[in-house]
């Protein structure tokens, strides 16, 4: 899901340190992972399982959408909050039915490994901001065609081969360090802070989840 925040030149709110917007970033990103953790401890798996599957696809993207839209439009951080969230809790129905299926421990390497992915990747889209945006446009193709590739494989052939998850993990890690980039371009508000975090929190959350399943198969 595309975001318009990184395309923002002028400032529709106050502006703010850097530091400050950085923090911003950080503490609406813990807010979203604190929510997931939540849903995974207090949502038993069992019953988003046994929701009509086709109605949880409909549930799970008009939320996504309907919040990518509302942070894309709103310059209100409070707007925007409530169109981070929007996304946060349908990825967090997706985050308790994959965890559940694993050891916790193994959950918790998982979440270790992404962490240290991510800050590596934020640090080179910080030293390195130039290369990660002439991949852009390599990145979104790339993506695009593992999706089909993926759809095909699941619903038609029903299998999936695992070298699909690294290449899923190369993609995001490529699009962490980009949008960490582009966050350090645009003018630094509040809004942009949330609407940045909502753009990462979706790039994490997906590195993840490929990151538990490669570690899944390998235990």
């Amino acid at each position: 899901m595309e975001t318009h925040v990184f395309k923002r030149t002028e400032a529709t709110g106050e502006l703010i340190s850097g530091s400050r917007f950085n923090l911003t970033i950080g503490l609406t990103l813990l807010w979203g992972f604190a929510v997931n953790a939540m849903m995974v401890k207090y949502i038993d798996p069992e019953r988003l399982v046994a929701i009509n599957f086709l109605l949880f696809l409909l549930v799970y993207f008009g939320c996504c959408l309907f919040g990518v839209y509302l942070y894309n439009k709103s310059d209100r951080p409070l707007i925007s909050f409530i169109g981070y969230n929007f996304v946060v809790v349908p990825f967090g129905f997706i985050i308790n039915m994959m965890v559940h299926q694993y050891d916790p421990d193994l959950v918790l390497d998982a979440i270790r490994v992404t962490a240290f992915v991510t800050i590596i990747m934020m640090l080179l889209g910080t030293l390195f901001p130039a290369f990660f945006q002439k991949i852009a446009v390599l990145l979104f193709m790339a993506l695009v065609l593992v999706i089909v590739a993926e759809l095909v494989e699941i619903f038609i052939f029903r299998m999936h081969h695992g070298i699909i998850d690294w290449i899923v993990v190369l993609i995001f890690c490529g699009y962490i360090g980009l949008d960490w980039g582009r966050a350090n371009r645009i003018p630094k508000t509040t809004d942009n802070a949330i609407d940045s975090a909502a753009a990462l929190y979706m790039d994490i959350i997906n590195l993840f989840l490929r990151i538990l399943r490669i570690m899944g198969r390998r235990r």
